[in-house]
């Protein structure tokens, strides 16, 4: 089959360091165009400064991939849609939850691809780690996503802004784990997020969770981490403890640690390529469904003003 032509929309840090070398080496994929305001993409491919300015004058796309800031996607999706091509969202999929369906119903009716991508779910650790847990009776966990947001998310104001989750943008990718590795779905008791009194999301998010048998999850996420950061999930069952570490990549058993080959953003393209040529979406808002709850039900503490 001929390579599906996909069009990078939002040329920022993660298109670079991660979906153009993605796509780049996935022989499903060519690219045929990049979609900034600001950057360009690579030399030697054609470059617009919006999507309305591709569709009436570029190359014929079959597909875009929006790594965009959530606020600013819903409309991109539906434009995309419109003209019949298949959508790759970045995560989270959307600044709200309503958006998402929105876009999943239209998708369906167009009859082309919507994916919700979570590349975390793609580290090494993670499929071992939900095989083992399938056969194992939940205690507790706990999850630990503690990082210095001046490192990781240095001058990006959006994400302090509505819609921009706060330090949930990289908690949501613990979530994203979670959800997919522990074997009964679990829901939110209690949360208190943490605000800058300069910021309209927070900084910092203490929340507990508790599974449909009753295990409790607790959730410590802070960008206000300085020294080693954490990217941890511990899960404590009847056959002894597993810790997924640095995000996902390390798998600790009780019989050992295993070490392999992360290769999160390949993974992602290669389901997405899966997805379009069986006629089929992947639009699971699970992460986002319980970051929302946080937001509506968590309770609201006033920190210190944040400056980058």
């Amino acid at each position: 089959m001929d390579p599906i032509r996909i069009a990078i929309v939002g040329v920022g840090k993660i298109a670079r360091d991660q979906h153009i070398p993605a796509i780049e080496g996935n022989p499903n994929f060519s690219i045929g165009a990049t979609v900034s305001p600001n950057h360009r993409g690579p030399e030697g491919i054609p470059h617009f400064n919006s999507l309305e300015e591709l569709i009436e004058s570029g190359p014929a796309i079959d597909a875009v991939a929006l790594c965009t800031p959530p606020q600013v996607r819903y409309d991109l999706a539906a434009l995309a849609l419109s003209k019949g091509m298949h959508v790759f969202l970045e995560k989270p999929p959307g600044a709200t939850l309503a958006e998402v369906a929105a876009l999943e119903s239209r998708a369906e009716k167009v009859g082309v691809t919507l994916f919700a991508s979570w590349h975390s779910r793609y580290a090494a650790g993670v499929a071992p780690a939900r095989a083992w847990l399938a056969e194992r009776t939940i205690l507790s966990a706990k999850i630990v996503w503690r990082e210095d947001v001046r490192v990781w998310h240095p001058g990006q104001d959006w994400i302090w802004e509505p819609g921009g989750l706060g330090v949930f943008d990289p908690g949501i990718n613990a979530l994203s784990i979670a959800t997919h590795i522990m074997p009964r779905p679990f829901f939110l008791k209690e949360a208190t997020l943490s605000l800058p009194a300069n910021r309209a999301a927070p900084i910092a998010a203490d929340i507990e969770f508790r599974d449909t048998a009753g295990a409790e999850i607790h959730m410590d996420l802070d960008w206000r981490q300085t020294g080693p950061q954490s990217w941890d999930i511990i899960v404590e069952t009847d056959a002894g403890t597993l810790k997924l570490s640095n995000g996902g990549a390390v798998l600790t058993l009780p019989t050992g640690t295993e070490h392999n080959e992360d290769l999160e953003y390949p993974g992602l393209y290669s389901r997405f390529a899966n997805l379009i040529r069986g006629g089929r979406s992947d639009v699971d808002i699970a992460p986002l469904r319980l970051v929302a709850d946080a937001f509506l039900r968590g309770k609201r503490d006033l920190v210190e003003e944040f400056h980058d």
